[in-house]
């Protein structure tokens, strides 16, 4: 997929030699103030990931064919603002939380925009480009999954098109709160 501009950034998937800058960015925004809620994963423990561990990710991401793509948000300076990853969810497996895949669908996952940059629509644009990859892959829908103490993220959400399916997951790590699932769906 090739580059494309949103206002005063370039909207485009990572290369295999940017494990670095994946690597800076995800600290970032494991430093989020709600980054507890937001990520699977805690600052320390992606500290202490090897490098290997990021030159997979990236490796992974920009090979084609690929299960997941993980796009950026460049500023004009080139520094690195915003993120979104996508994973392609195959009919008739199980997803991490253990229920049925029904249909080819991308998952949206690693949502991130720098603090100073939201508000800009720029969660909107790499949406689309996530959402745009995983059509041309076959998905018939994409989904994501946003916590309930969240409210921040749910209305970006919204504001890029994604509505509650009504599904929630329990979570083991955060007794008794859920993350709802969001989706955007198309006509077949």
């Amino acid at each position: 997929m090739s580059a494309m501009a949103s206002g005063d950034y370039v909207i485009r998937a990572i290369r295999t030699d940017e494990w670095e800058a994946v690597k800076r960015l995800r600290l970032v925004a494991l430093r989020d103030p709600v980054a507890d809620i937001a990520f699977l994963e805690t600052y320390d423990d992606a500290l202490g990931r090897p490098d290997s561990f990021y030159r997979d990710r990236a490796a992974r991401s920009a090979e084609e064919p690929s299960g997941a793509r993980q796009f950026i948000a460049e500023a004009a300076d080139g520094e690195w603002v915003g993120s979104v990853t996508v994973l392609i969810e195959e009919a008739g497996t199980t997803d991490w939380a253990g229920f049925p895949v029904e249909r080819r669908q991308g998952h949206v996952v690693g949502v991130f925009v720098r603090p100073e940059h939201r508000g800009s629509g720029l969660v909107k644009a790499l949406f689309d480009a996530g959402v745009a990859w995983a059509r041309e892959r076959g998905a018939e829908r994409v989904r994501l999954l946003v916590h309930e103490d969240n409210p921040r993220a749910q209305g970006a959400y919204r504001k890029a098109g994604f509505v509650p399916s009504g599904v929630s997951v329990q979570l083991e790590a955060d007794a008794g709160k859920r993350e709802f699932e969001f989706v955007l769906e198309w006509p077949a």
